[in-house]
């Protein structure tokens, strides 16, 4: 089995697609959310967040929130929004903001490859995460929120996306922050072979972002599977949607952490106690990390660098060398008791594409006693957790910019 493969994607007209785009589903609130569809009837929020259109007492998780979104697809495509290319082509993704550029492929990457290890994850997922995008799968029979994946930088393919490139787009939409969408279509059949094949002798695939959309397809796959008994391994259930870009375009924000209270301690015993693995040094401005090994903290509405006495790095280890391991190990765990970062209430995380306010206002308002800033990820440190078969902790990565959802979706029919 190929690790990839053409489709027939379904998408939105030329002239329709800064209608129908949206953020992905897991990065608004149903608030965020309810606000940003207000008099946009197509966006595909009423699809991935269809209980924006419900009343605000249904949970989320409820059934007639996914016979909603089955709904609303099924309008989409009846009312012309929405339709299928003809034949199954490759797509280039090409997404610009500021001076930042990155082009990649959309394709159906293979559930038998993820499920085997080819297509490499760094995560774990969350149950009802999981699930619920199981459900939103199994209800609207399609996959409408593309996996990012990485590969290698890739001298044969890279040519390939930024030749297609050169021609004009066939989407050209500008979402929020004045972010470019390009899409172009691959049609010709030998352009197409000589991708397959290349990304066929790809060792491996990177899951970078979306585990829970990747998990989610592999449940649906084994299910369908399970259910057909003519079951062949070609049906469209046995791949799901992706967007894979070479390693070295990926832009991996810092991920933070914000903590409830401070474990029973007053602020100067805080203090006191971090200096046994910290350097502690006031900072007059809001500290940004320069380094691996270095942390921002904000505590009672002042900021701190915290320097990590180089004895307490390992050199060796991809996961315990991450500054998001090296802060649960010398600080969340043994200071604050914070021991499962999954499942404990006391403890949230901020995408550093929220700025300084996404850490200071929390505390502000007293609804957090404390804020950290962690140095991002690298691609080469995922990469090395991944090829060692390794998990990251839990909110280790934050990739912007973000794929749209709705620009193209992978039916299961």
């Amino acid at each position: 089995m190929s690790l990839i493969k053409p489709f027939t994607g379904l998408r939105p007209a030329r002239e329709r697609a800064e209608d129908v785009m949206a953020p992905p589903y897991d990065v608004l609130s149903r608030e965020e959310a309810k606000q940003k569809v207000i008099k946009r009837p197509w966006s595909f929020l009423h699809l991935s967040r269809p209980e924006i259109d419900l009343p605000d007492d249904v949970d989320q998780y409820a059934p007639e929130v996914y016979a909603k979104a089955a709904e609303m697809l099924a309008s989409l495509q009846s009312d012309g929004i929405l339709s299928p290319d003809p034949h199954p082509i490759y797509y280039v993704y090409r997404i610009w903001v500021d001076t930042h550029v990155q082009t990649g492929l959309v394709a159906v990457a293979s559930v038998e490859a993820y499920d085997t290890g080819r297509i490499k994850r760094h995560e774990l997922t969350r149950p009802e995460k999981e699930d619920d995008r199981m459900r939103q799968i199994d209800a609207i029979n399609a996959q409408t929120g593309p996996v990012l994946l990485a590969y290698r930088a890739d001298k044969m393919l890279d040519t390939i996306l930024a030749r297609t490139a050169e021609s004009p787009p066939d989407v050209n939409a500008v979402a929020e922050g004045n972010v470019m969408h390009q899409l172009w279509l691959i049609i010709d059949q030998d352009t197409c072979d000589t991708i397959t094949r290349a990304v066929d002798a790809m060792s491996s695939l990177y899951v970078a972002d979306g585990h829970h959309r990747a998990a989610a397809a592999s449940r649906v796959a084994a299910q369908r599977k399970a259910d057909n008994p003519n079951h062949t391994g070609d049906e469209p259930y046995n791949y799901f949607l992706s967007v894979m870009f070479p390693h070295c375009d990926l832009h991996i924000f810092d991920y933070n952490r914000v903590v409830k209270d401070l474990n029973g301690l007053t602020q100067q015993e805080f203090l006191e106690k971090l200096e046994e693995a910290f350097q502690v040094t006031p900072s007059p401005h809001p500290y940004r990390p320069a380094c691996s090994g270095e942390f921002g903290m904000y505590l009672k509405g002042r900021w701190y660098r915290l320097e990590l006495h180089p004895n307490r790095i390992p050199t060796a280890a991809p996961v315990a060398k991450l500054d998001a391991s090296l802060l649960t190990d010398n600080l969340l765990d043994p200071i604050l008791g914070i021991k499962d970062l999954r499942r404990d209430d006391r403890i949230d995380f901020v995408g550093g594409i929220r700025g300084r306010s996404g850490l200071e206002g929390p505390v502000d308002r007293g609804e957090m006693a404390v804020a950290f800033a962690l140095f991002p990820v690298t691609m080469d440190e995922l990469i090395a957790v991944a090829d060692a078969n390794e998990i990251m902790p839990p909110k280790s990565t934050w990739f912007e910019p973000k794929l749209l959802d709705g620009l193209v979706s992978h039916l299961l029919d």
